[in-house]
């Protein structure tokens, strides 16, 4: 509860310029009814923030999962869009029970940079997930996020009070890990040989803070790019291998 409160009270002490960089919960709405009749794997599922504004999530279970995982997307996208989907879906094939989870996104037009006042819903979010997979049963979770996702993450793994986690597979993070001394459960760094500049350009300083987290690791996947397009089974291989180690 303290975690949801700290969450709640950063929504309402966001610098002005959030005014006109505000979540797009219609846009929300139209990702949802786009793809909801069209999931094959798994089941959509109505999630709600202690406020009460619920968002889509796809539960993917397994009954003899080795743990739950949350699967986090990128910018301005939803839970089953491009890779997210292979990671969702085949992570539940081989052994893992997943959710994945939309994010609050902006207007189309909107940039990146414009994201950061989103974070605090975002964190909340990916605890309201962690919080649905315990009460599933799994007692070791997992998260799993791309991009603009892992900032997201990153955001709540900050917290003082956030849920325990028992791994965290960042791909492709467009910036450096913030807060280092939070992050306590082994994170795998992984990232495409032909990945955004800003993703290869850090490199070496995520590879440096996350050395000193033990079972973590980095891994450069050659000839991949940000979004590992046809080469998803070689995402979903290196995650899977580092979730066995991890969660075993």
């Amino acid at each position: 509860m303290r975690l949801f409160l700290t969450l709640l009270l950063a929504l309402t002490s966001i610098p002005c310029y959030a005014q006109y960089a505000q979540a797009d919960y219609a846009r929300e709405q139209r990702w949802a009814a786009e793809i909801t009749p069209a999931i094959l794997v798994g089941d959509p599922v109505q999630l709600a923030l202690p406020a009460g504004r619920k968002f889509l999530g796809i539960y993917t279970p397994n009954s003899k999962a080795q743990a739950g995982v949350v699967v986090v997307h990128g910018l301005g996208v939803h839970p089953d869009w491009g890779l997210i989907n292979p990671l969702r879906s085949q992570l539940a094939e081989q052994g893992y029970a997943t959710l994945s989870v939309q994010m609050p996104v902006l207007a189309a037009e909107l940039r990146g940079d414009q994201y950061p006042p989103l974070f605090p819903e975002a964190a909340a979010r990916i605890a309201v997930a962690v919080k649905f997979l315990q009460d599933k049963g799994h007692k070791k979770i997992a998260i799993v996020s791309h991009s603009f996702g892992s900032r997201m993450t990153n955001s709540l793994l900050n917290q003082p009070d956030a849920p325990a986690i028992t791994a965290w597979v960042s791909i492709g993070i467009v910036g450096e890990y913030t807060h280092p001394a939070t992050l306590k459960a082994p994170v795998l760094d992984l990232y495409g040989e032909k990945d955004f500049p800003e993703v290869l350009e850090l490199a070496a300083r995520r590879a440096a803070v996350i050395q000193n987290i033990r079972g973590s690791a980095q891994i450069r996947v050659a000839g991949a790019d940000h979004y590992f397009n046809n080469m998803e089974n070689e995402l979903v291989r290196n995650v899977k291998l580092f979730l066995d180690r991890a969660t075993r």
